[in-house]
């Protein structure tokens, strides 16, 4: 595929995701304008909110940061200045309005020529009527109706009309393309950077090294953990430590009160194997919910690839993993898998099983729709 490529998409350099890794695979061959996130949701005033206004107020349009790495020569940002999550007429359009004018100048200093237009935020639709593109994709990796953090009816009314007008919609699982007009839907589950994670790499010197074995889990901590299964087991395995890497957006006081539990924070993505292939264990406790059923998670492939053994409560994206992955709904059922877990070295048949899911054979799958479009 050697079309220019006009991207909508979160934040560029944040945390990992589907399409930032997509991209760019995709971009290696074809000039890409990347377009940061307009939101899913309206600010609120809290300091989360107010940091990540300033940075965008801030920022210049086409150079995010000095520090911001990009996937090649041909790749461009633009950071915009406008209405996040517009929901009524004229918001929708004075933000789209907005948005063109400064997407415009940097189409043509990148010399883009009617370039494939992807969206992976609804909320971008309204610029499609504004800029010049040779086909609209619809990338959608997540269930936005379940979606925490998302004004939902906002992005459903954006959404209806991004399925009405685009050309290919490609989604992340089986349960999000139901939602979509099949005769123009395909299915694309996530990949994983395979080498960085079953690569040996030296242990992290600031993971905690006390003979006990270890539980681990890196991601957002947040609402969808199940505390309650966590905090029993954590209670029945006191000659275990249980590791957790990522930022907290919950109370976690619960589990931080015990001696053998770790919060570390965050880490950079590339940092992770030397956590990861440490652990005796790695974890995916996770509630049950509407958003759980439509995840699919990217952690799951790269603790896979790990060849550590990954233990999850059930959830449908693990099916085509089942004969790796050990399920639990209780907490003597995980304490047990806990404890099994103990004498098992690397699991090569775990890492064979998604050795050729790479992002790189992801994208030769994207590239190859794209070209018949």
């Amino acid at each position: 595929m050697t079309r220019d490529l006009l991207v909508f998409g979160e934040d560029w350099g944040g945390l990992p995701s589907s399409t930032q890794y997509l991209i760019t695979h995709l971009s290696t061959h074809n000039k890409t304008v990347w377009v940061n996130s307009i939101g899913l949701r309206r600010p609120k005033i809290c300091l989360h909110d107010v940091k990540r206004m300033w940075h965008k107020m801030t920022s210049i349009n086409h150079i995010v940061s000095d520090q911001t790495v990009l996937p090649n020569d041909n790749f461009r940002i633009v950071n915009p200045k406008t209405i996040p999550a517009p929901q009524y007429k004229l918001e929708r359009k004075i933000a789209s309005e907005l948005i063109a004018a400064q997407v415009k100048p940097v189409i043509k200093k990148a010399e883009l020529q009617s370039p494939i237009l992807w969206m992976s935020l609804p909320t971008a639709i309204d610029v499609a009527e504004k800029i010049d593109h040779d086909a609209l994709i619809y990338y959608c990796g997540d269930d936005f109706s379940s979606l925490a953090g998302v004004d939902h009816e906002t992005v459903r009314q954006h959404e209806i009309k991004l399925v009405e007008k685009a050309d290919l919609i490609i989604a992340a699982s089986d349960s999000i393309a139901a939602h979509f007009p099949a005769e123009k839907t395909r299915v694309l589950p996530h990949g994983v950077d395979y080498l960085l994670f079953s690569t040996a790499t030296k242990r992290a010197k600031d993971l905690v090294n006390d003979g006990r074995p270890i539980a681990g889990f890196y991601g957002s901590i947040s609402k969808w953990l199940d505390l309650d299964l966590l905090t029993q087991t954590i209670t029945r395995l006191p000659e275990w430590h249980f590791v957790f890497i990522g930022a907290a957006v919950i109370d976690v006081e619960t589990l931080s009160q015990f001696d053998n539990v770790t919060f570390l924070g965050e880490r950079v993505h590339d940092q992770l194997p030397s956590y990861v292939q440490h652990w005796t264990a790695c974890l995916l406790p996770f509630i049950d919910n509407q958003q759980i059923q439509h995840c699919n998670p990217l952690k799951l492939r790269e603790y896979l690839a790990s060849g550590r053994p990954v233990i999850s409560t059930q959830f449908p994206a693990l099916s085509p993993y089942l004969e790796f992955v050990i399920t639990v709904k209780t907490v003597d059922e995980m304490v047990l898998a806990l404890t099994n877990s103990i004498p098992k070295g690397i699991n090569r048949h775990q890492q064979l099983a998604v050795s050729s899911q790479t992002w790189s054979s992801q994208a030769d799958k994207v590239s190859m729709w794209l070209d018949l479009l």
